[in-house]
């Protein structure tokens, strides 16, 4: 069978899992106790092996299989949660991402084997067994290599007592009554068997085409999930002679034995039924499992037929197909632009209705296929919890990384694109910002360090903070350190404010670690920062207090693809301006603007706001210019206000931002171009590099 047109569900699916995997295993060293996360990361791995398994990625397979042993044996109580196995277990978790990745861009697993984590994950097993082997055989005076069962043992070996209610009695003693063979029937797999589920369908396909099987213990769902060992039994009816059960299924590869008992009678009225050799237990009170079994029956209807709908309402969609339909919106937009610029048959009144029932529907439209593309930041957030504790063991200090508002939804272009910025911003907290456990306590705090990363919606925008509770930045060192590289003159140097210290952080190459490590020194990290999330139109701010902490807060817009924009003139072109940067449109006079620093200002309700002259900037040609008064768009930058300077405003109107191309991918001041009504291009201007 060709199973590389699964290939993209099984990776898809993989990645799932081990981001689940990754979370439980953290929730597991926080609380070894808990048996329910040890249930859900022996369930992921059961599952990634079969998964793998079915693919054909052997390597997954092994691996994931000596994971469910020490997490089976984790389950039994043989062995205790420590931070040495948890560690193991990451590193299982490492090895299986690096598995995926070699998937991802080749199509298969890759040389390596990952050797020594297999072996060390046997070792656990094996350590413990032999330690149980020794106390067994010390108890009873055999030798450990005299342990092992001798064949007249296995033979000898009891088969699992079922216990049967009223309904799978009558059954069985019907079958008798019409001279059928009823057998009580217990297959032990091989202890090295990977697919044990797998195994028991193919028993159960055999078994199935010589009778009717009325019990199985474990129950088929639970063999179906692997929650058993490596042998189960069920009670079949059958035409057929034991032979030919013991025949057939002792064909199948990786069975250990098969054991068949013939079930003379079952006898209702006794609570243990003597059959030969084995008995079948009966149920004695029938009545009281009936009505169980029939409450089981529609508990487990019930949650099947919820679990049903619920991933029946979910589809994983591409996201070059999102892509597509995004692009057609796009268009319909622009179209229904256009015709909105045409004034219709003699203006008449049907035809301004359609257009605006034309608008209200593209609307409805963008806006649907926009929360089609929002996917929660949960996902980007749940790598970070695994990367502090990494770091924090790394550096020898102890954090604590709180996270908030997971739920909160950024467009899909968007989300691919965040997780290196914050990743360098966390690092940097944990290096730069939390203080060592000493130094915490000599201050008077906390020994724990903590970091909060969190999400939430403002107006038009995302915010995302990453805060800590450690020493905050130390201005003067940064200042010295632009001294030194030469970025500014010391005698200039008492002229900075707070933020243009700050703003020293962001240069590339710039750093204030004494010495290179793995986490910082090289001076890359919050250039990164500053350069990416420009590209997406976000900003970065900092705030910071001297012993207090620091907070690096990003603000990003919710989508990339369509805006509403205040479309402006600034000489003969048309420019658009994100709305979401905007604050308000006022006039000035000439005789308001001044002087400060070789900086053209005006003042707006006791506020300094800088003015930017679009036509020089832009290098638009000159007009004449008639009017007095000047008109001033207001646009923020975080906190911080701009004026820009236009000749005249068109109006709001909503946009689809298109790239300008590789061609002209490097123009200065330009974010974007969009396709107006009547067919023209306006650039859309890039308000984070041209305010002030």
């Amino acid at each position: 069978m060709d199973m590389s047109q699964y290939l993209e569900i099984f990776i898809d699916e993989t990645k799932e899992h081990l981001q689940g995997l990754n979370q439980s295993l953290l929730q597991l060293e926080q609380n070894p106790e808990d048996t329910s996360v040890l249930n859900e990361i022996f369930r992921v791995a059961h599952t990634l092996k079969g998964m793998s398994g079915t693919m054909g990625f052997t390597k997954m397979a092994k691996l994931t299989h000596d994971m469910e042993n020490v997490l089976q044996a984790l389950r039994n109580n043989q062995i205790k949660v420590t931070s040495k196995l948890v560690d193991l277990l990451f590193q299982c978790l490492d090895a299986l991402e690096n598995y995926t990745d070699n998937i991802v861009n080749s199509g298969n697993e890759g040389s390596n084997e990952y050797n020594d984590i297999i072996k060390e994950l046997n070792d656990t097993i094996q350590s413990k067994s032999s330690s149980q082997a020794q106390q067994k055989s010390a108890s009873s005076g055999r030798k450990p290599e005299d342990s092992a069962e001798t064949p007249q043992e296995q033979n000898q070996r009891p088969t699992a007592n079922i216990k049967l209610n009223q309904y799978e009695q009558n059954v069985a003693n019907k079958a008798i009554e019409m001279n059928m063979n009823v057998f009580m029937i217990t297959v032990v797999l091989n202890k090295g068997c990977v697919l044990k589920s797998a195994r028991a369908f193919i028993i159960f396909q055999t078994l199935e085409r010589h009778g009717e099987i009325i019990k199985s213990e474990p129950k088929v769902e639970d063999i179906e999930d692997e929650k058993f060992d490596f042998e189960f039994t069920v009670v079949c009816v059958s035409k057929e002679g034991a032979d030919v059960f013991k025949r057939d299924i002792s064909g199948i590869a990786e069975i250990d034995d098969v054991i068949v008992v013939p079930v003379q009678t079952v006898e209702i009225s006794n609570t243990a039924i003597q059959n030969d050799d084995n008995p079948i237990e009966a149920d004695t009170q029938s009545k009281e499992d009936d009505v169980h079994t029939q409450e089981d029956k529609s508990e487990s209807n019930t949650a099947s037929q919820a679990h049903k709908t619920k991933t029946g309402k979910t589809v994983r969609v591409d996201i070059d197909r999102l892509d597509v339909l995004m692009n057609l919106v796009s268009e319909l937009i622009i179209i229904k632009t256009r015709l909105a610029g045409f004034n219709g048959i003699e203006g008449s009144q049907t035809y301004n209705e359609t257009i605006e029932y034309l608008e209200r529907i593209t609307t409805s439209l963008n806006d649907a296929v926009m929360k089609v593309r929002m996917v929660p930041v949960e996902m980007v957030f749940n790598r970070f919890p695994r990367m502090i504790r990494d770091v924090a063991r790394e550096i020898g200090k102890e954090i604590q990384l709180n996270m908030s508002g997971v739920e909160t939804e950024l467009d899909r272009t968007v989300i691919d694109e965040i997780g290196d910025p914050l990743i360098h911003l966390l690092r940097n907290s944990a290096d730069h910002g939390i203080e060592s456990k000493e130094k915490r306590l000599e201050m008077g705090k906390p020994a724990v360090g903590h970091i909060d990363l969190r999400a939430y919606q403002d107006g038009d925008n995302v915010v995302i903070e990453v805060a800590d509770d450690g020493q905050g930045i130390n201005l003067e060192k940064v200042k010295n350190k632009a001294i030194e590289r030469g970025l500014i003159k010391k005698e200039m140097a008492h002229t900075l404010s707070p933020k243009d210290i700050i703003d020293f952080l962001f240069k590339p190459s710039f750093s204030t670690s004494d010495s290179v490590t793995n986490l910082s020194g090289r001076g890359v990290g919050l250039d990164v920062v500053k350069t990416k999330i420009e590209q997406l139109g976000g900003i970065v701010e900092v705030e910071t207090e001297a012993g207090k902490g620091s907070r690096f807060i990003i603000r990003l817009p919710l989508t990339l693809a369509i805006i509403q924009a205040l479309l402006v003139m600034v000489g003969n072109e048309k420019y658009a301006i994100p709305l979401s940067s905007t604050k308000e449109i006022i006039k000035i006079t000439p005789d308001q603007i001044k002087m400060v620093q070789k900086q053209e200002v005006f003042l707006l309700r006791n506020t300094v706001v800088p003015i930017v002259r679009l036509d020089q900037i832009l290098e638009v040609p000159e007009i004449e210019r008639t009017k007095k008064d000047m008109t001033v768009v207001i646009v923020k930058k975080g906190e911080k206000l701009s004026g820009f300077l236009v000749d005249s405003l068109i109006g709001q109107q909503e946009i689809v931002i298109k790239s300008l191309g590789k061609l002209l991918s490097g123009i200065k001041w330009i974010a974007g171009a969009t396709i107006l009504g009547d067919g023209n291009v306006a650039l859309i201007l890039d308000v984070n590099l041209l305010a002030v």
